[in-house]
């Protein structure tokens, strides 16, 4: 049970609770049969499924149905197409109140600008940060749009969630925290 053991306390498990049954994802690496012999053994287990997919826990092997996430009245991934939009970075309160009018009025859902802007050079815009996060919740309050922005590192995730609905990582953000 060695191999159990170390699952199930594995930081990369995910736990899916079904109508009828629950359904328990883990990712290993290598030859993992004697472990999932050993799992499939024990008496509450119904049977164990190896997903040989790449990304495994969005994967449709794993989580068979669409992925639907609801953000205030707006849900994602169901029978209406949603539409995200703004500027690509806040930089004024006017900016971003005509834009968020803008968005609303032509049917968006969802505002999304940049509080945070990365740059190479130090001596370019940065972005408004915290004050670019504010004016963003202004805009929130002004239009009902709900608020899509960037957030560019583990350290900026409680300061950000406090006045986003969303929260986006983008690819150049991945590569750098990753690599």
């Amino acid at each position: 049970m060695k191999c159990a053991n170390r699952w199930s306390t594995s930081d990369t498990s995910a736990l899916h609770r079904r109508e009828e049954r629950v359904v328990i994802g883990v990712v290993g690496v290598g030859d993992v049969t004697a472990c999932m012999e050993s799992i499939e053994a024990m008496p509450q287990v119904d049977n164990v499924v190896r997903i040989s997919a790449p990304y495994k826990f969005v994967s449709k092997e794993f989580r068979p149905g669409k992925t639907r996430i609801k953000v205030n009245e707006t849900e994602i991934g169901g029978g209406e197409f949603v539409v995200m939009a703004g500027p690509c970075s806040v930089e004024s309160e006017k900016q971003i109140m005509q834009a968020a009018e803008g968005v609303a009025k032509a049917g968006a859902k969802m505002l999304r600008g940049g509080a945070f802007k990365p740059r190479t050079s130090p001596y370019d815009f940065q972005g408004m940060e915290e004050e670019g996060l504010k004016l963003l919740q202004k805009a929130k309050q002004v239009t009902g749009l709900a608020i899509v922005t960037e957030v560019m590192s583990d350290r900026d995730v409680d300061l950000v969630a406090k006045y986003a609905d969303v929260m986006q990582v983008g690819a150049g953000t991945c590569r750098i925290s990753c690599c």
